[in-house]
């Protein structure tokens, strides 16, 4: 969801840059900022208790990160990684609770897209609860191409790695090579370059 810059910056945003590996806030700490990405990419991540990291999410520009936070009183419960370097609009909780107070329009776009990414959060997680490697990738990659405007056959460029791949659906980097290819015969995907395309 991308809240209008100049809006953010009415309320009193302000332009941090951050470079790969950067943590922008970590699990167990309280939401204290709204942050909208105007430029690169970060991840949400959780490690279990083996060490193993399990991704949730990569956002890309135009996103929020953890927004629904600032609506109730809760701790992070992931890890906000930048994965490439980054520049973020950072606004305060306090004034951006003001800035939807008083632009009642922006609180109903708030509420589409909860409801939106929710729902593709369900479709996830029914998804990574399959035993088919196949059904668990193709659910993160609808996850992301659902976002696209263009949502015709291998015209979505899908920007996360094998191993990003492996560590969202709880897969082997193995795993998701050999299916991935498979799904390619199925006519499921396309791969260009390395690349793959939904």
């Amino acid at each position: 969801m991308l809240i209008d810059t100049n809006l953010l910056l009415l309320y009193g945003a302000e332009e941090q840059s951050f470079l790969p590996l950067d943590v922008i806030f970590i699990e167990g700490s309280t939401p204290r900022y709204y942050y909208q990405i105007l430029k690169g990419k970060i991840k949400l991540n959780h490690y279990n208790e083996d060490g193993k990291e399990l991704i949730l999410a990569i956002l890309t520009s135009g996103l929020s990160v953890c927004e629904l936070l600032l609506f109730i009183d809760k701790k992070y419960p992931v890890n906000a990684v930048v994965v490439e370097q980054c520049i973020v609009l950072k606004l305060l909780k306090i004034n951006f609770e003001r800035m939807i107070d008083k632009n009642h329009m922006l609180s109903h776009d708030i509420n589409k897209f909860l409801a939106e990414r929710l729902y593709y959060k369900y479709i996830m997680l029914e998804n990574n609860l399959s035993t088919h490697a196949d059904v668990r990738i193709l659910g993160v990659l609808d996850y992301y191409k659902s976002f696209s405007a263009d949502q015709t056959q291998y015209s979505f460029e899908v920007l996360l790695t094998r191993l990003q791949l492996a560590s969202m659906t709880g897969l082997r980097v193995e795993t998701v090579i050999r299916t991935v290819k498979k799904l390619e015969k199925q006519n499921k995907l396309e791969i260009r370059k390395g690349k793959i395309y939904i």
